[in-house]
């Protein structure tokens, strides 16, 4: 009698019936997504929304408030620096409110409408168009990527992501500055609260560690900025606030 022939199954091998092609590199079996590469854009929107929020960033509203108020260049008064507390230097006070103003748009709106328009809702794109657009400020495209310190513009876009962390840090900012009335220490104890205040909220469920890493990158920025701060506060030579700076002095 001659031995029937069995026919395998149609996705099964002849040795043990596993799926045709499994644990083979040739087989029809999907490589699983590299985790690094999983929090890149993964759309050409995405990206496109990334490139906005860096440009949006970039642009120096600090030295166009500058130009457009008094016709005077703040890369050229105070601390030659960009941000609002030159800008106050230079302009006043309630300017200094206005430059802060659009320094904080330039990190709102990347995260609160670029980043969702690029489809649908991800906490990583969020948090990398807040990056982008903090970049933007700091090394801008716009003036050979000498820009200001990123304080106001991390500001908006930490308020985007959760207002409870951007309140929580401007606690931070205003404990310290009446303590030390230095703005530039108040700045950086900010900058630090805010991945630990972001991690408070992870723990609650709020969002992923993505808002966690994000903030405390952006906060390494901030300290990073601020180096020539740390220098003249450890010399005594740091202006505190309301005092008048000599132009050039505190770079």
């Amino acid at each position: 009698m001659s031995t029937p022939i069995v026919r395998p199954k149609r996705g099964e091998s002849l040795r043990g019936g596993a799926p045709a092609g499994a644990g083979s590199p040739r087989g029809d079996t999907l490589p699983a997504k590299v985790p690094s590469l999983a929090l890149l854009p993964q759309t050409s929107l995405q990206w496109l929304a990334l490139l906005v929020s860096y440009l949006l960033g970039s642009i120096p509203s600090g030295l166009i408030l500058g130009y457009l108020v008094r016709g005077v260049d703040v890369r050229r008064t105070g601390s030659g620096n960009i941000g609002a507390t030159n800008v106050g230097r230079a302009l006043g006070r309630s300017w200094a409110l206005v430059a802060f103003a659009f320094d904080f748009a330039k990190g709102y709106v990347p995260v609160h409408w670029i980043a969702p328009s690029a489809g649908p809702g991800s906490r990583t794109l969020t948090m990398l168009c807040g990056c982008a657009a903090v970049a933007g400020h700091v090394w801008p495209l716009y003036l050979r990527f000498r820009g200001g310190k990123g304080v106001a513009t991390l500001c908006g876009a930490m308020a985007a992501i959760d207002p409870v962390i951007f309140f929580g840090g401007g606690a931070v900012w205003l404990v310290t500055l009446s303590l030390t009335r230095y703005v530039g220490l108040s700045s950086m104890m900010m900058g630090l609260a805010f991945p630990f205040l972001a991690f408070s909220r992870q723990g609650l469920g709020r969002y992923g560690m993505e808002v966690v890493w994000g903030g405390a990158l952006l906060s390494a920025i901030v300290f990073v900025r601020h180096r020539s701060n740390i220098g003249r506060m450890l010399s005594g030579t740091e202006p505190k606030f309301g005092q008048k700076t000599p132009s050039g002095a505190a770079r």
